[in-house]
């Protein structure tokens, strides 16, 4: 009896909440209900990300009184700027740059530990994005025989794929191949990049196996051609830039048969490849990034896509002269109009506040060797190439042992691990001597075993970004960390890769969808950029993803 009284007094009691429940439950299925709630995108239309290779974190400001108001001032008002946002790891190269800024992760996961690396699986050093299975697509040159399948871990992208079943959309453009096939991951529509050789952009099989008619068109019009036939002069009066050194130095580089290294730069004379070299490269690749856009509808569909987008020709002026040319100020003069013209654009194709855009690097610079020198300041040069010579003569002099260095890349040497064991020799002693030597050279602060990595005395963050770079597969044998100021190059130019401000400091600024005006000094890892776009959009963060969310971002 009292079970019972106690199932009808539960009866009862749930009878209200039971009512509440009909009233207030869900229509029955409708197949049309369905297809009209998939009209409106959850979250932006479409995402923008772009790198601007080899842009230090000072250049936002550096040339602001310079700027107009469309481009990144515009980006420093209406966004959210992370003032001290570091690379977290080592080499700061180009192809971890990329990798890092779609994958959240690291060398050390992702695997792509430089544009180069030597492999000795294969011996000899192998591309970042190399792929002998796949052809060009686009022209008849080797250009596309590319993929990004030595990549080992997914990218925003891909995840934003796998989110709604493959439905967004996700592209990459950029001159550089790995600048557009590492962001766009491995699921990606498409990556295209420019083919210097012939001067189209092209794909590979990887993606598809006829280059679409837009891109084909587009290639028809001769780009290249169309802006190498006339001179590159300074935007402004070259009095005007007093932010950069003389025009004329001779520790800057020179293009090809050009007498002296200053303005006007004569390019009509020049190969294909040239525009990259330019700033005309950067307006070439937005333009070929507007009708990717507009052949793929981008930001049209029921869910958000994707459009990753690198800027190279930064990357080439300031390797030939130097962060304080006045070559490299006239072409972030220009790239900010460039910007201006293209913030326009989407806000006319997508809609102002419906795209999320984001501005980063894959890595800062440092000053020319020469430059530094000219101003009593520490730096100078060296190189790897010779080093590797130089070291191993002196191995084969000490121990009677020929090209006991394998390979030197990266800030890393590889040792000939087979030749050692069957001369019968003490690796250890042989690295040992190998240390000793580089240590002697000004230009070496540091130089040991990579096994000896978590032992050996640095300081922080350079121990953490040197076993964030170190991938137990593919790394070398012993790490070398260069004096301050000191590059791995010749007498002209610059170089980056090292762990230091002025190769790790790098902007990053959100405006658009979600985004609120403001900005942080909090110290924020180029690795935060993939999961705080994983975050914005609820979806799962990349495989291999390492960082965190930032908050500033995401918390409104």
């Amino acid at each position: 009896m009292k079970l019972n009284n106690l199932l009808a007094a539960g009866l009862m009691f749930l009878a209200p909440v039971v009512q509440a429940q009909k009233a207030t439950s869900p229509k029955p299925f409708n197949h049309h209900d369905v297809s009209k709630n998939k009209q409106a995108t959850v979250g932006p239309k479409l995402i923008v990300g772009m790198v601007v290779d080899q842009m230090r974190w000072d250049y936002l400001y550096r040339y602001g009184s310079r700027y107009g108001t469309g481009g990144f001032k515009r980006l420093l008002q209406e966004g959210f700027s992370c003032e001290n946002t570091l690379i977290n790891y080592t080499p700061t190269i180009t192809a971890c740059g990329h990798t890092c800024v779609y994958t959240g992760s690291v060398p050390a996961v992702h695997g792509v530990i430089g544009n180069t690396w030597y492999s000795r699986e294969l011996g000899r050093k192998v591309y970042c994005a190399e792929d002998s299975t796949v052809t060009t697509v686009g022209s008849t040159s080797a250009a596309g025989k590319m993929s990004p399948r030595n990549m080992l871990v997914t990218t925003i992208g891909d995840e934003l794929k796998l989110s709604n079943n493959f439905q967004s959309k996700v592209i990459g453009v950029a001159i550089k191949d790995r600048g557009a096939i590492l962001p766009a991951g491995h699921s990606a529509n498409a990556a295209y990049w420019y083919d210097g050789s012939t001067g189209n952009w092209v794909t590979s099989t990887y993606y598809m196996n006829t280059l679409p008619a837009w891109a084909q068109a587009f290639n028809n019009q001769k780009w290249p051609q169309q802006y190498l036939s006339k001179p590159w002069t300074t935007l402004y009066p070259a009095s005007s830039y007093t932010l950069s050194t003389a025009d004329e130095k001779a520790y800057e580089g020179r293009y090809k048969n050009a007498s002296g290294s200053s303005f006007p730069h004569d390019l009509s004379n020049m190969a294909n490849g040239s525009i990259a070299a330019s700033p005309f490269g950067n307006t070439m690749t937005l333009e070929f990034a507007k009708k990717a856009l507009e052949a793929y509808d981008l930001g049209k569909g029921p869910v958000t896509d994707f459009l990753a987008i690198s800027l190279s020709s930064t990357d080439y002026v300031g390797h030939q002269f130097g962060p304080n040319s006045i070559e490299a100020e006239d072409t972030y003069l220009r790239l900010d109009h460039d910007l201006a013209t293209f913030f326009q654009y989407l806000d006319a194709k997508i809609g102002k506040g419906k795209y999320l855009f984001f501005i980063t690097a894959d890595h800062g610079v440092a000053h020319v060797p020469g430059f530094m020198q000219e101003n009593k300041l520490p730096g100078g040069t060296w190189d790897d190439g010779a080093a590797q010579k130089d070291l191993n003569n002196k191995v084969a002099e000490r121990f009677g042992l020929k090209n006991a260095v394998e390979g030197v890349d990266n800030y890393q040497i590889w040792l000939n691990n087979g030749a050692i064991a069957n001369s019968g020799k003490n690796k250890s002693d042989i690295q040992d001597f190998i240390i000793a030597e580089l240590l002697k050279s000004p230009a070496i602060a540091k130089a040991f075993p990579l096994k000896d990595l978590m032992v050996t005395n640095l300081p922080e963050p350079m121990r953490t970004m040197m076993n964030n770079g170190f991938n137990t597969k593919r790394s070398g044998d012993i790490q070398i960390a260069l004096t301050p100021g000191y590059i791995d190059g010749g007498s002209t130019g610059t170089t980056h890769g090292v762990w230091y401000p002025y190769d790790a400091h790098i902007p990053l600024v959100w405006m658009g969808w979600g985004v609120h005006p403001g900005k942080t000094n909090r110290t924020v890892g180029m690795t935060d950029i993939a999961p705080t776009l994983a975050a914005l959009l609820h979806i799962q963060m990349p495989s291999g993803n390492v960082g965190q969310v930032i908050g500033e971002i995401t918390n409104k």
